[in-house]
């Protein structure tokens, strides 16, 4: 009886920790300070939504939204991945993006699942008729009192072009000095974020590393294999930074273990 009692409180431990580590939003917070963040934007917030994957959070993702909400953001970044291919469901996906162009103006990147899809076209058409500002290789500026700064926004490279190509496209009139804050969908690329002289990175795609070993981080990432370096978390070379969302949702590996969804919330400060 008592083995039997044992193997009950067995399965239940790990039906609550499977949940828990799958469906508990959190939200973590950063702080970007810099002297180059114009005085203007000095406590700009920026919130992050990346990697949803088709999961859900409540009826119509109400819990999400009101996570997000609670953040009270100035502009919300989605940085791929909301949908997923395996199990592709654009009108469930878009649940959560109908509540977040109600919060602040959302700007969104592709991800690898929108290609793999092959319908973009539908998918951007369905986000932009939301009101989401569609960043496809292109950027965008912002003013505040006569000091601006950049939003750039670049497609995945499954959509057939380099990184380096969609970068030189998207900040071709930008002026080389402007502060520009970048939504790629993937980390494993932050070198050559490095090379083109990006402030602010905002990635996700390495789904925190599916598995995190307390102590050691993700074990594995797409792009990056075992032991990845770029998981989540904020990581720094030369003059540019990148933070990295462990994102939301899963795909081919259908459980998180260690790697609470997570909402990223950035904060811009002037040094």
């Amino acid at each position: 009886m008592k083995k039997l009692l044992y193997g009950i409180f067995f399965v239940v431990f790990i039906v609550i920790f499977l949940y828990v580590n799958n469906h508990w939003l959190v939200v973590s917070k950063h702080v970007f300070e810099s002297d180059s963040v114009p005085d203007s934007f000095d406590g700009l917030r920026i919130v992050q939504v990346s990697d949803l994957h088709d999961a859900v959070f409540g009826d119509k993702q109400q819990k999400l939204i009101a996570k997000v909400k609670d953040t009270k953001p100035d502009y919300i970044f989605i940085t791929g991945d909301v949908i997923d291919s395996n199990r592709y469901n654009l009108k469930q996906s878009l649940q959560a993006v109908e509540g977040l162009v109600k919060i602040a103006d959302v700007y969104y990147v592709l991800g690898n699942h929108e290609v793999a899809t092959n319908k973009v076209n539908e998918i951007y058409e369905a986000l932009s008729s939301l009101g989401v500002h569609i960043m496809a290789n292109e950027s965008t500026v912002l003013e505040r009192d006569g000091e601006r700064l950049a939003i750039v926004g670049i497609e995945d490279p499954l959509m057939g072009r380099t990184t380096e190509d969609m970068l030189d496209i998207a900040t071709a009139y930008l002026p080389d000095d402007m502060f520009k804050l970048l939504l790629a969908h993937r980390p494993e690329l932050f070198n050559t974020y490095v090379n083109y002289h990006i402030n602010l990175v905002f990635s996700g795609h390495a789904h925190g590393g599916q598995v995190r070993i307390p102590g050691l981080g993700g074990l594995v990432a797409p792009g990056q294999g075992l032991f990845p370096k770029y998981t989540a978390g904020v990581y720094e070379a030369d003059a540019t930074k990148m933070v990295v969302s462990r994102g939301l949702g899963n795909s081919t590996v259908p459980y998180r273990i260690f790697n609470l969804p997570e909402i990223i919330v950035m904060d811009l400060k002037k040094k």
